[in-house]
C-alpha cells in the first residue's frame, strides 16, 4: 500500500494536532493535493531528537505529480549526512533533480506549511511526543521512535538514518549564535544578527575609528584607536589618529602627547608634525608651533606660517603693554591672538584675568578664569613673560582668589606654582605677597574675634602693605573702627574696598550704617538703596532703608534743612544762627577775594555731605558791623559753634583741615 502525503487545506492556525493527524492519514486524494496552488514534495530530512535503538523502516517509495518530482533515485540520508561537518547543525537538503533545488524555491515570507515558503518550519519530536509516551508507546500522538511519519514534517522516502533518532537536544535550532530572540522553533537565515566577528587586523579597527571619527562620534573613535594601538603599539599612525581625536573631544593637552609620542616613533612623520603645530597654535605656544611646523627643513604651510608669525607679533605686544602696566592695551592683544587661533590657550585667558583684576573688575577676572581648564600633573616647558605658562596661571588665580577673600585657596595656588617654577622672581613675589597677607588676615581676625579692635586694625594694615589693593582688608578695617565709634574713618576703608571692587556688599552694608552714626542719612538712604536692589528679599536691608528716611525726613522738619548755605547779613540773625541746636557752621567771605571764591563750591559740597550741620555765609563788604563784632581780619575765616558755644575758629584752612573739623564736631 503506497503511503502519499495529504496536504491540508486548513489555515496555519491549525493545531498541532490536527496536522499531525493529517500526516499520518493513508487516505490520498489527487485533487485534493495535486491541485493545491502551494503543493510541493518536502524533501528534507528530520533531524533526529529521541534516542532509540531500533532501527528506522525506509518507507515505500511514492510518485507524485507535482513539479518537485519524486524521491526515486536520488542518494540516501545516509551519505548526505556523512557529508554534514556538523552533525548538530541544520541545513537545506537539495533535491537528487536538477529542478527540484532549491534555488528554483522562491520565498514567501509569513508561509508556514510548504517548501514554497522557503527554508521550512521544522518542529523537534519533543514537541509532539508527551515525555510519559517517548518510550515507545503507539497512537497518533506518541509515534515510535522507529517509526517517522510521512508529511510536512518528514517528506515520504525520507528517512533519517538509524539511531539519529535517539539523539535529543534542547538548543535553540538557530543557523547562528547570538543573545538575539530568534523565536520558537523558526530557523534564522544568516545576517540577520548583530553579532559581528571581531578581526585581528588593527588596519580594519582603525578604518572602523576613522568611521565614527567621520560620524562625531569621538568615545567610539578612541576605544578603536585603543584597540589598534594595543594590537600595534609601535604604529605611529594610530598615535596621530588618536591625537585628531582627542582634539575633537576639546582635550588639546593628552592631543599633543599622543602626536609627540607618534613623533617618538618616526621623527619624520609630516602629518603627525603638522598636527603637533595646529595644536600648539591653539595652545597659544608660538615657539614650539614654529619647531614643528618648519621641522628639518621641511617647508610650511603658508596659511599655517602666517598664522604663527601673527601671534607671535600679538604675545610681543601684549608683554610690552604688561610692562607698561597698559592693562587696557594687554586685553586688546590677547583678544587678537584668541581670534588669530589661540582658542584654548590657558596662559593667555590668565593674562586677561590679570588685566581685569589690575582694573578692579575683579568679578570679571574670576569668570575668565572659570574657563581654564584645570592643570594637570605634566606641565608644559612653554614660558609666558618669563614664566614657566603653568605657574603663570597659578599666580593669577592665587591673586584673584586673595581679592576676592579666599585666602586659603591663594596660598595653595601660590605654593604649586612655586613649586613648578621656582626660579622665577615674579613667582617667588607672588607667593611672598600671599603668604603675607594670609598670615596677617588670620591675626587680624584672631584679634578682632578677641574684642581687641585697635589692634585688629593695625594687623590688617600690615597685610596692606603688601596688598594695597586688597578689599577685603579695607573692609575688615572699616569693622574696626565702625566698633571703635570712629565712624568717619570706616566711611573712608569702606569707600576705599568699593573703589577697588564695585558692588562689594559686605563694605556698602557698612558704609551705610557708618553714615547712619554720623547722621548722614541722606548718604545713607543712598548705600541702603542700592542694596535693596541687590538684596530684594533681605529683610534687615529693608528695615535698616526705612529706618534711614525716616532719620531724614524728622531731620529735615526739624532743622528745617534745605540743602544750601544760608546767608545771614545782620547781627541779630547771626545771633540767632548761632543759639540754634546741633552744629553751626558760619563762613566769612568777600568777593573781591581769590581764595574765598576758589573754597565757596567746596563749602556748597559739605552743607551736602554733612545734613546735620548748618551752614552759614557772611559777606564782609556788606555786613561791616557784623564783621567787626566777630573782629574777622582776614578772609576766608570759619567759626564753628556746638550748641551755642564757639568751639573752633580756622583762617584760610584747606579743604581737608576743613572737613576733618566737621567731622570730629559731629561725633
Amino acid at each position: 500500500m503506497s503511503h502519499y502525503r495529504r496536504h491540508s487545506l486548513e489555515p496555519s492556525i491549525d493545531s498541532i494536532t490536527n496536522r499531525f493527524r493529517d500526516s499520518l492519514n493513508f487516505q490520498r486524494d489527487d485533487d485534493d493535493v495535486i491541485n493545491k496552488p502551494d503543493f510541493r514534495e518536502l524533501n528534507y530530512p528530520l533531524k533526529p531528537r529521541v534516542s532509540s535503538s531500533a532501527a528506522a523502516t525506509p518507507a515505500a517509495s511514492g510518485s507524485s505529480s507535482s513539479s518537485s518530482g519524486s524521491a526515486s533515485g536520488k542518494p540516501s540520508v545516509t551519505s548526505q549526512l556523512a557529508k554534514r561537518s556538523h552533525s548538530g547543525e541544520l541545513s537545506e537538503s537539495g533535491s537528487g533533480t536538477p529542478g527540484s533545488g532549491a534555488k528554483n524555491r522562491t520565498p514567501k515570507p509569513g508561509h508556514r506549511r510548504s517548501a514554497s515558503a522557503g527554508t521550512p518550519l521544522i518542529y523537534s519530536g519533543l514537541a509532539f511526543s508527551p515525555v510519559k509516551n517517548r518510550g515507545g508507546g503507539s497512537g497518533a500522538t506518541s509515534p515510535s521512535p522507529g517509526v517517522v511519519p510521512s508529511g510536512n514534517i518528514c517528506p515520504s522516502g525520507k528517512i533519517p538514518k538509524t539511531g539519529m533518532a535517539s539523539r535529543a537536544s534542547v538548543k535553540p535550532e538557530t543557523l547562528f549564535t547570538g543573545n538575539g530572540n530568534y523565536g520558537h522553533g523558526n530557523i534564522v537565515r544568516g545576517g540577520g544578527g548583530k553579532a559581528k566577528p571581531e578581526t585581528r587586523d588593527p588596519e580594519e579597527v582603525k578604518k572602523a575609528g576613522n568611521d565614527m571619527y567621520r560620524k562625531g562620534n569621538f568615545s567610539e573613535a578612541l576605544s578603536l584607536y585603543d584597540k589598534a594601538i594595543s594590537m600595534s603599539p609601535e604604529n605611529p599612525a594610530y598615535r596621530s589618529n588618536r591625537a585628531a581625536a582627542l582634539a575633537a573631544s576639546g582635550r588639546l593637552k593628552e592631543a599633543v602627547k599622543e602626536c609627540l609620542e607618534a613623533v617618538r616613533l618616526d621623527p619624520s612623520y609630516v602629518r603627525a608634525h603638522q598636527r603637533l603645530a595646529s595644536l600648539y597654535l591653539r595652545l597659544g605656544e608660538a615657539e614650539n608651533a614654529r619647531r614643528h611646523l618648519c621641522f628639518s627643513g621641511q617647508c610650511p604651510d603658508k596659511a599655517e606660517l602666517q598664522r604663527v608669525q601673527t601671534l607671535e607679533k600679538h604675545l610681543r605686544l601684549c608683554s610690552e603693554a604688561r610692562k607698561m602696566s597698559d592693562w587696557k592695551k594687554v586685553i586688546t592683544e590677547v583678544d587678537a591672538a584668541i581670534a588669530n587661533g589661540a582658542d584654548s590657550s590657558p596662559q593667555l585667558v590668565a593674562c586677561k584675568a590679570e588685566a581685569l583684576l589690575r582694573l578692579h573688575q575683579i568679578k570679571d577676572s574670576d569668570l575668565c578664569l572659570s574657563t581654564i581648564q584645570r592643570l594637570d600633573h605634566q606641565h608644559t616647558q612653554a614660558k609666558i613673560f618669563g614664566m614657566l605658562c603653568d605657574a603663570y596661571v597659578l599666580c593669577v588665580q592665587a591673586q584673584v582668589d586673595m581679592a576676592l577673600g579666599r585666602f586659603e585657596n591663594a596660598l595653595v595656588k601660590a605654593e604649586r606654582a612655586m613649586k613648578i617654577d621656582s626660579n622665577s622672581n615674579e613667582v617667588v613675589s607672588v607667593l611672598n605677597n600671599v603668604t603675607n597677607v594670609a598670615k596677617a588676615r588670620t591675626r587680624g581676625n584672631e584679634l578682632f574675634t578677641s574684642g581687641r579692635y585697635s589692634e585688629a586694625s593695625v594687623a590688617y594694615g600690615e597685610g596692606l602693605k603688601f596688598d594695597a589693593f586688597n578689599s577685603v582688608l579695607y573692609c575688615n578695617r572699616a569693622a574696626c573702627w565702625f566698633k571703635l565709634g570712629v565712624w568717619d574713618q570706616s566711611v573712608d576703608d569702606c569707600s576705599q574696598a568699593l573703589r577697588i571692587q564695585p558692588g562689594y556688599t559686605k563694605a556698602l552694608l557698612r558704609r551705610a550704617a557708618s553714615y547712619g552714626k554720623l547722621g548722614r542719612w541722606d548718604d545713607a538712604v543712598r548705600d541702603y538703596e542700592v542694596l535693596r536692589k541687590e538684596l530684594p528679599g533681605d529683610s534687615e536691608v529693608a528695615e535698616s532703608l526705612q529706618r534711614a528716611l525716616l532719620n531724614k525726613a524728622e531731620e529735615h522738619k526739624y532743622l528745617g534743612y534745605n540743602n544750601e548755605v544760608e546767608e545771614v547779613s545782620n547781627l541779630d540773625k547771626f545771633k540767632t544762627a548761632t543759639s540754634l541746636p546741633g552744629i553751626s557752621m558760619f563762613y566769612f567771605k568777600s568777593t573781591s577775594n581769590r581764595q574765598s571764591e576758589a573754597i565757596s563750591p567746596f563749602i556748597n559740597t559739605l552743607c551736602l555731605r554733612y545734613p546735620l550741620v548748618h551752614f552759614f555765609m557772611v559777606d564782609v563788604d556788606e555786613s561791616l558791623a557784623l564783621a567787626k563784632a566777630e573782629s574777622i581780619k582776614k578772609v576766608p575765616t570759619f567759626k564753628i559753634y556746638k550748641e551755642g558755644e564757639k568751639v573752633k575758629e580756622m583762617v584760610c584752612p584747606n579743604h581737608k583741615l576743613l572737613e576733618d573739623n566737621v567731622k570730629h564736631f559731629l561725633l
